[in-house]
């Protein structure tokens, strides 16, 4: 197991949280600084952390995994269970650049509902139909 420790803002006061992550058994245990604990299961870690911002919406989680433009694709969900992503910037087509780890620190366009996620991610398709390689 990995363990990341994730900033968050809780009741607008700043604190962390600890995340042990598995990628084999795409599991994170997710304990806050009071000792509350829970485990999320899901088909990468990715899902589990998308399953905890939901959980805990009036928690900001400072995380690029929280953030509306980051999605993995299928392969970098079976390659890294999900822990890589992509930053999707529309209008341009996602490189290897565009490769983030979804526990590095983000503060701009948090979101608290995976779902707004996969929406970006259907616009940004849209965005890149016409665009030239």
């Amino acid at each position: 197991m990995t363990k990341k420790i994730i900033p968050i803002i809780k009741d607008g006061k700043r604190a962390e949280v600890l995340l042990d992550v598995d990628e084999r058994k795409a599991t994170i245990l997710l304990t806050f600084n009071n000792g509350e604990s829970k485990k999320y299961f899901g088909a990468d870690v990715y899902e589990c952390l998308g399953k905890i911002i939901k959980e805990h919406a009036s928690s900001k989680f400072l995380c690029k995994g929280a953030k509306r433009s980051v999605r993995p694709s299928s392969m970098s969900s079976q390659m890294s269970s999900g822990i890589a992503a992509y930053e999707h910037v529309l209008g341009k087509r996602a490189t290897r650049s565009s490769l983030v780890n979804i526990f590095d620190y983000e503060d701009q366009d948090i979101v608290s509902d995976p779902q707004l996620q996969k929406e970006y991610f259907y616009l940004w398709l849209e965005s890149i139909k016409d665009v030239d390689d």
